[in-house]
C-alpha cells in the first residue's frame, strides 16, 4: 500500500517552499516520523517525516523544486508495497558525468552530481545541499573524506571550510605548467547553483533596507578587559550550575537592553507616519545556519539573567544547526546584534533588519596598544558598530547609546545594579 506524502503547513502566510535535498532515496527503508526530505522557505529549513514506516517510494518533484501546502512531494510503499520494494531494490544509477570523466581522465565541468544527490560518506550517508556543494567546489575538498557534524552526519558548509582549513598546502617545487594551454587544462571548473529561498529574501530584504532607510554607521570600540577577567574566574562555577559556557553574548545582550532603556528610539520602528515606542526588548541574534544566517529572537530579554540569555542562545545555535527553528522564533525583534567577530572580522557596517531601526555589529577582540593614565599599555579591544535609520535616530542618540553600552562592557557592575 502506498501512503502519500503532502508538503506540510509551513506558518502563517507561507504558502510554498522548495526543495532542499532528498534525506531518502528510492527503495531505502524509512521509520515512522524519520525525516525524507528538506523544504527551504523564506525564513528556515523544514524536515517532512514520513507518516509511516516503510519503504521510499518515487520522489514526485526534484531538487530546486518549487511545492505548494499540500501537493504531493513522493509516496511510502508500506505492507506488501513495502516487501516487494525492499525485495526487488531499485538499480544502481548510473555513473554521473564527472565521475565518468574522472574516469576517463577528460576534464570535469560541473559539479558533484545532480541536484546535491551525491552520496556522502559519513556516520550516516546523506545528499550534499547545494551550498555544500558549492563549498566543495570551492575548497577543492573531497566531500568523502569529511566527517559530517550536521543532523544524522551530514555534512555542513563549516565542515567543508574547516577541512579545506587543514588540509596540506601544494608543494611550491611543483613545475609551473608551460603555454597558455597548460595553464588552463584540467582544473578549471564551474558549476551554476539556483540560490536558496532563504538566500533570495535575505537579499530582498537587505536591499529593501538599503533603498527604504536613511542608513548611517558609527563606531566606537570597547576595553574587554573586565569581561575577560570575569568570565575566566566564574566559567567553570557558571556552567557547573546553569549547564551553559558563558560567553560574551550574555554581556552584550544585557548591556544593550540597559542602553535601550535609556535611548528608546535606538528600540523603535517607523510604520507609516508613525514612530512605534516598546517598552520591552526583543533582541533578534544573527546565528550561522548550513544555508546562511538567520536571526531567531530572544523575548523579553530585558526581563532575562546573563544565564538566562546564555541558555536561549545555545538552544537558538543548536537548533539553527539542526535546521529545527521554528518560525515563530524568527518573527518580530526591536533590534539584532550580529556578531561577526566569531568569523575574525575586524570592522564592519552591518545593514538594519526591518522594520527594525538599529543593528550592533561586535567584532573579533585584538590586543592593541591604547593609552591609560598616561601610560600606553595593551589591552583586549573591540571594535563596535551601531547601523541606524537616520530618519529616526540622531547621531546623538547612537552615539550615547554606544558610550552607554561600552561603559556597561568596561565595567559589568553596571549590569548587576542597573546603572
Amino acid at each position: 500500500m502506498a501512503t502519500e506524502v503532502l508538503v506540510p503547513t509551513l506558518g502563517e502566510s507561507i504558502t510554498e517552499a522548495t526543495v532542499g535535498e532528498w534525506l531518502k532515496q528510492p527503495g531505502e527503508a524509512v521509520a515512522a516520523d524519520e525525516p525524507i526530505a528538506s523544504l527551504e522557505t523564506d525564513k528556515v529549513s523544514v524536515e517532512v517525516p514520513s507518516p509511516v514506516a516503510g519503504v521510499m517510494g518515487q520522489h514526485a518533484v526534484k531538487v530546486g523544486d518549487t511545492v505548494e501546502v499540500g501537493a504531493l512531494i513522493a509516496t511510502i510503499e508500506s505492507g506488501d508495497g513495502a516487501a516487494a520494494a525492499s525485495a526487488s531494490p531499485a538499480p544502481a544509477p548510473a555513473a554521473s558525468a564527472p565521475q565518468a570523466a574522472a574516469a576517463s581522465g577528460a576534464p570535469v565541468a560541473g559539479g558533484y552530481g545532480n541536484h546535491g544527490e551525491t552520496p556522502v560518506t559519513t556516520n550516516a550517508p546523506a545528499a550534499l545541499s547545494p551550498s555544500v556543494r558549492r563549498a566543495v567546489l570551492e575548497h577543492g575538498v573531497d566531500p568523502s573524506t569529511v566527517k559530517g557534524t550536521g543532523k544524522d552526519g551530514r555534512l555542513t558548509k563549516e565542515d567543508v571550510a574547516a577541512a579545506a582549513s587543514t588540509k596540506p598546502a601544494e608543494a611550491s617545487a611543483a613545475p609551473a605548467p608551460q603555454g597558455a594551454a597548460a595553464a588552463t587544462s584540467g582544473s578549471r571548473k564551474e558549476e551554476r547553483v539556483k540560490m536558496t529561498r532563504l538566500r533570495q529574501t535575505i537579499a530582498k530584504r537587505l536591499k529593501e533596507a538599503q533603498n527604504s532607510a536613511a542608513m548611517l554607521t558609527t563606531f566606537n570600540d570597547v576595553d574587554m578587559t573586565a569581561v575577560i577577567e570575569a568570565r575566566a574566574k566564574y566559567k567553570d562555577l557558571f556552567e557547573k550550575k546553569h549547564g551553559v559556557r558563558l560567553g560574551f553574548m550574555g554581556f552584550f545582550v544585557k548591556a544593550a537592553t540597559m542602553a535601550l532603556k535609556d535611548i528608546p528610539s535606538v528600540n523603535a520602528s517607523i510604520e507609516g507616519d508613525e514612530i512605534v515606542y516598546h517598552d520591552y526588548a526583543d533582541i533578534s541574534v544573527a546565528v550561522s545556519a548550513p544555508n546562511g544566517l538567520v536571526v531567531p529572537v530572544i523575548r523579553d530579554a530585558q526581563a532575562l539573567s546573563v544565564a538566562g540569555i546564555e541558555k536561549t542562545i545555545g538552544d537558538f545555535g543548536k537548533r539553527a544547526k539542526d535546521g529545527t527553528l521554528k518560525m515563530d522564533e524568527m518573527k518580530g525583534g526591536t533590534f539584532t546584534i550580529s556578531n561577526g567577530g566569531v568569523f575574525g572580522s575586524l570592522m564592519s557596517t552591518p545593514i538594519i533588519n526591518p522594520p527594525q531601526s538599529a543593528v550592533l555589529g561586535l567584532h573579533r577582540i585584538e590586543e592593541r596598544p591604547v593609552v591609560r593614565d598616561g601610560q600606553v599599555v595593551v589591552r583586549p579591544m573591540m571594535y563596535l558598530a551601531l547601523s541606524y535609520d537616520h530618519r529616526l535616530i540622531d547621531g546623538r542618540e547612537a552615539v550615547t547609546f554606544l558610550v552607554a553600552l561600552k561603559n556597561a562592557i568596561e565595567d559589568p557592575t553596571r549590569i548587576l545594579i542597573d546603572l
